[in-house]
């Protein structure tokens, strides 16, 4: 089946409340792992480490040990948010120039072994439960190895991921681990992963160590050498998350958070500076109006970021300046509610102070003392590279296609370099800055679009976040060409033609998956409930705490 089969739009889930704690993920399962961990003390760090790993069981195609995460945590008692880039780099002795010696020069393939960057995930959850959390990681890490050895039923929007995206990488080594009798696990069939399980229990004795520098770099190296990679020991032995303050903007009186670049939560936050501009609560969210200014406002968002986002180690880039005020009523002054402008290019914003303050799994988590996490993993295109190191269970990421092989470009491929990442999980605080929402869209570069439109509905149409999540949305697609958007079925044919007045390139749409899928978690001011939603979009649930 595909996915608009397997998948009806319309959502008659209720938002589920909790003052004690929720966990949103895109996987039961998964949910209930977090849930487990906030039951016996643990916080919201904690429960959303617990909930990666078990995503990275539940869900191998979207995310894995094999790929990289991002966080933002929310500190209750000292009223601060933190982030954490749980990226990897390149390998040392990757380049524009070797790529070319192997005749690659105009992209690298997602499923090369040069598309392989060091994966960051294991290192990140570590370091999460570090400097945020309570538990260790053996504790937090006991469901995923439960749900490995002993096995669970595959639900069906998985299955048909599965089903869909394993066949281009059957050649691809070692991906038969990741198969029952050669092919994809069925609806409601047992997966089992036993080389998973190994790995993971290596990594809750032996710390993030044991993954590095153990026999899973030496798999990695292995399997990566055997077609050409260039991957070292040295490479994986010397990975590191970094803790960094996370950019910001306000909107409407809230602050809204992401983490900085090598990620492009960035463009999110240019599009919104862009339309606090408009009275957007005095139109229809689904008007062709409203419509045209939230895809007019994402054209310049991707224009200023599909260029300047990088790796900020390589190159000194104005981020700070993106997110300056002025620098949106420039950029505003160019959005024409008239017409659309599909061809936009990125701006020149002054260098100023800095500001503090595919396929995904993204999961939402807030814990009874206040604290909230928000917590974004993902091996990028579906089962990534998909090549498997021998006997593990995992797949490596392919985050390395991102990067440029334009020289010129501050994107550009370097050894030791963090690629363009498209994860970016997003964090909000009311303007006493207590904590107001923990929220996240997976999805390629769907991502920054999801999260504009669900985070406009939460605050300029006041909806709560399952009524946000539900809302159908458009797509701008980066690899398309003439600025299509994409339209979500959902969005009545007299809007679409009316966008196709204005000079929009619309392509309506049935197939949910790419338009991302998300988890929201608001807390009330008044009272200081929590509200959750999941998007109608995915399998997902949010569990909330007894």
């Amino acid at each position: 089946m595909t996915h608009a089969e397997n998948l009806p739009f319309r959502s008659r889930r209720a938002p589920v409340l909790s003052a004690r704690g929720l966990v949103a993920a895109s996987q039961p399962l998964a949910a209930q792992a977090g849930v487990e961990i906030l039951r016996e003390g643990g916080n919201a760090a904690d429960a959303a480490v617990a909930t990666a790993a078990a995503l990275a069981v539940t869900e191998p195609a979207a995310t894995g040990i094999g790929g990289d995460c991002f966080a933002l945590f929310f500190d209750h008692a000292a009223r601060r948010v933190s982030a954490l880039n749980g990226s990897g780099r390149a390998p040392a002795a990757l380049s524009v120039r070797a790529l070319a010696e192997r005749g690659i020069t105009d992209a690298i393939p997602t499923t090369s072994p040069h598309a392989v960057t060091v994966p960051g995930a294991v290192a990140g959850w570590a370091d999460t439960l570090g400097r945020f959390g309570r538990m260790p990681l053996a504790r937090v890490l006991r469901p995923a190895i439960r749900l490995a050895e002993g096995g669970f039923p595959v639900n069906p929007l998985v299955a048909g991921y599965w089903e869909e995206l394993a066949p281009p990488l059957l050649g691809q080594p070692n991906f038969g681990e990741l198969l029952i009798d050669g092919r994809p696990p069925r609806a409601g069939e047992t997966w089992r992963n036993p080389g998973l399980a190994a790995v993971l229990h290596e990594v809750a004795e032996g710390g993030p160590e044991a993954f590095y520098r153990g026999r899973a770099a030496a798999a990695i190296v292995d399997v990566l050498a055997g077609i050409g990679g260039l991957m070292q020991p040295e490479d994986l032995a010397a990975h590191h998350s970094t803790f960094e303050e996370p950019i910001a903007i306000t909107y409407r009186g809230h602050t809204v958070y992401e983490c900085g670049p090598n990620g492009q939560g960035i463009t999110t936050l240019i599009a919104l500076s862009v339309l606090e501009g408009f009275d957007l609560a005095a139109l229809d969210p689904l008007s062709p109006e409203h419509l045209h200014l939230g895809i007019e406002a994402m054209r310049l968002g991707f224009a200023d970021s599909r260029w300047y986002v990088s790796d900020p180690a390589f190159s000194d880039q104005p981020f700070a300046g993106l997110l300056a005020k002025e620098y949106a009523a420039e950029r505003r002054a160019l959005v024409d509610p008239a017409r659309a402008h599909p061809d936009l290019a990125h701006g020149r914003p002054r260098q100023t102070a800095p500001v503090g303050g595919s396929d995904t799994v993204y999961l939402a988590v807030v814990d009874g003392d206040g604290n909230g996490c928000s917590f974004i993993n993902s091996v990028y295109t579906g089962f990534g590279t998909g090549i498997v190191p021998q006997g593990l269970g995992f797949t490596l990421q392919n985050r390395g296609a991102n990067f440029s092989l334009d020289p010129g470009h501050p994107n550009a491929l370097a050894g030791l370099k963090r690629p363009y990442h498209t994860i970016m999980p997003g964090l909000s605080t009311y303007a006493d800055g207590s904590l107001h929402a923990v929220f996240g869209v997976k999805g390629g570069f769907a991502q920054p679009q999801g999260q504009l439109q669900v985070y406009v509905n939460l605050v300029d149409h006041g909806m709560d976040p399952q009524t946000a999540l539900d809302a159908p949305r458009f797509c701008l697609r980066p690899a398309l060409p003439s600025g299509q958007v994409l339209i979500e079925e959902g969005i009545a044919h007299g809007t679409m033609h009316r966008l196709a007045r204005l000079g929009h390139a619309v392509v309506p749409s049935t197939d949910r998956y790419l338009f991302g899928t998300g988890q929201v978690i608001v807390r009330e001011a008044g009272t200081g409930a929590y509200w959750g939603g999941t998007d109608p979009r995915a399998d997902g649930a949010v569990a909330p705490v007894v």
